[in-house]
């Protein structure tokens, strides 16, 4: 329910530390309180955390490089604090990648409340016509419980082979592989688990993971457009590929939060939270020593548990949804970043310590600060050079493409005064990426190369069209580089390209490898010799 000014003001006269606030409050927050749908917003000094230190966590994430796409804070039920670093927007999807796995273990929650299955379930017994003619003793063990656990009994992840297999059959290929060890024992981080989790799911309800959370979950939290990848057979992946905004994974952990109630109705059994995201199983040797990393504080069901009694649901390059129980707060963050320990260091090190049980006085400077900031976000890169005279020269022309991988024939450059218009030809026809010239220029394209799905096309052929931010900056009068941002996706390309006499040198290099502290080679390099013009 949004926060009106009467609710608002009733509020203030809880406390005696916002004596004062209502004198600035139609300038300085009247927008804040602004909210038809969706969860309540509120003011950060009224819920217990300065607009000050959210700000000062905004510039450490961003002085440290760490790739924040999105941040929400959540406190006492209302989101204090949301921003998009542009052009990622409130209304856009985005990758989860491995936090989707928090959301099929809450679809296993909502099938045992149904009396549909229980957590000592044994794998096998779903599965009559996939399971080996020789079910090994292990295999015979591993019990729903295990997958959600990661402790299926294997010594590799088994999502490898089940991604070999782009044709059909991934629940006959993983029950084909060997279990080492006795399930329940052993803690590995196991994909292929999740994803058989979704194919159990889809054998007891006769519908897809997806579709069967939809009524259960995402109808009644008013998320919407949610979109998941699914394997050749049709079998949503389960451990990956749930797309959704930053505000579904806040909605999501406030659930958690709530202990599965949302507006006076209990979603999900309060016992299943409990036990979803308590500590289960360890997941690193216990040398007894206190331990300063995010990643061996113990595992739930698909959940990790974190340092301060919280815990998390987390995704590949950083997709947070983070639940603080004690604090009564969720955050929820989406990033491509080199270092996900860093991004919660500084949640425990500047948000954490400075939330306080009361509302805090007033501090309209902090708080129109902040208010400025998250409405500048940006990736844009810096200008290193605002403009170069071989624009001009090179406009319009086309490069004869040496042989290359992508079966890319001819590139050309089109500058214009306020963007540059690149295309690339191959036997399909034309690609093109407009770039802006400081600004993102919006697209959608079917440039060869994007970056891949998890899961391969079956027709490879085939390749979709994406959407693309784009921009493009001089970085000397010789060098143009664009920057491609797939914003449905934590990614973006690089393509660094050099000039030198008829001749053009194309470096690609993806976001992933650029962030991390040991860049690699550039994965395509593209290079071309101007054709002569016809007379």
């Amino acid at each position: 329910m949004t926060l009106t000014r009467r609710d608002f003001l009733k509020q203030l006269s809880a406390g005696t530390a916002v004596v004062g606030l209502t004198a600035w409050l139609p300038s300085a927050y009247a927008s804040d309180l602004k909210r038809t749908s969706g969860l309540a917003r509120s003011i950060p000094e009224l819920q217990g955390l300065s607009s000050k230190h959210i700000l000062a966590f905004i510039e450490a994430v961003e002085k440290a490089n760490l790739g924040l796409h999105s941040l929400m804070i959540v406190r006492h039920g209302k989101v204090i604090a949301e921003g998009w670093w542009d052009p990622y927007k409130a209304d856009l999807k985005h990758t989860l990648f491995s936090l989707s796995k928090s959301f099929t273990s809450t679809a296993i929650g909502f099938a045992v409340a149904e009396g549909r299955l229980t957590v000592e379930d044994k794998v096998i017994s779903f599965f009559p016509e996939e399971k080996p003619a020789a079910v090994s003793q292990n295999l015979a063990a591993m019990r729903i419980k295990d997958l959600l656990t990661m402790t299926t009994g294997h010594e590799k992840d088994t999502i490898g082979p089940l991604l070999g297999e782009t044709e059909c059959c991934w629940v006959k290929r993983f029950l084909s592989l060997p279990v080492e060890r006795e399930p329940g024992t052993h803690f590995l981080y196991n994909t292929g688990a999740t994803y058989m989790l979704s194919a159990i799911l889809n054998k007891v309800t006769q519908t897809s993971l997806l579709n069967y959370l939809t009524p259960q979950l995402f109808k009644p939290l008013d998320i919407k457009g949610a979109d998941w990848e699914t394997d050749p057979d049709g079998i949503d992946t389960g451990g990956f590929g749930l797309r959704l905004t930053t505000e579904d994974i806040a909605k999501f952990g406030q659930l958690y939060l709530q202990k599965g109630s949302w507006n006076g109705k209990q979603l999900l059994p309060a016992k299943w939270i409990e036990e979803a995201t308590s500590f289960q199983v360890p997941n690193a040797p216990l040398t007894g020593k206190t331990t300063e990393h995010e990643w061996n504080q113990g595992y739930g069901y698909q959940f990790w548990r974190c340092r301060h009694n919280a815990y998390r649901g987390d995704g590949a390059m950083g997709q947070y949804c983070l639940v603080m129980p004690d604090q009564d707060a969720v955050i929820a963050i989406t990033s491509e970043t080199h270092d996900m320990q860093a991004i919660m260091t500084q949640v425990w090190e500047i948000l954490l310590p400075n939330m306080t049980k009361g509302p805090l006085s007033q501090d309209a400077k902090s708080h129109t600060m902040l208010k400025q900031k998250l409405a500048t976000l940006t990736l844009l890169p810096p200008v290193a050079a605002p403009a170069s005279s071989l624009a001009s020269t090179l406009s319009g022309k086309t490069y004869k493409l040496k042989e290359n991988t992508l079966n890319l024939e001819k590139a050309s450059f089109t500058f214009r005064k306020n963007s540059c218009t690149f295309t690339v030809k191959d036997t399909k026809g034309e690609h093109t990426i407009v770039c802006g010239f400081n600004h993102w220029e919006k697209g959608e394209t079917q440039m060869p190369g994007d970056p891949p799905k998890f899961v391969p096309l079956k027709n490879t052929m085939d390749t979709a069209k994406v959407k693309v931010a784009a921009v493009g900056t001089w970085k000397d009068p010789d060098t143009f580089v664009m920057t491609w941002n797939f914003y449905e996706t934590p990614h973006s390309d690089i393509v660094t390209c050099h000039f030198e006499k008829d001749t053009v040198r194309m470096e690609f290099m993806n976001s992933v490898d650029t962030k991390a502290r040991n860049s690699k080679e550039p994965r395509l390099i593209l290079e071309g010799k101007l054709e002569e013009m016809k007379g």
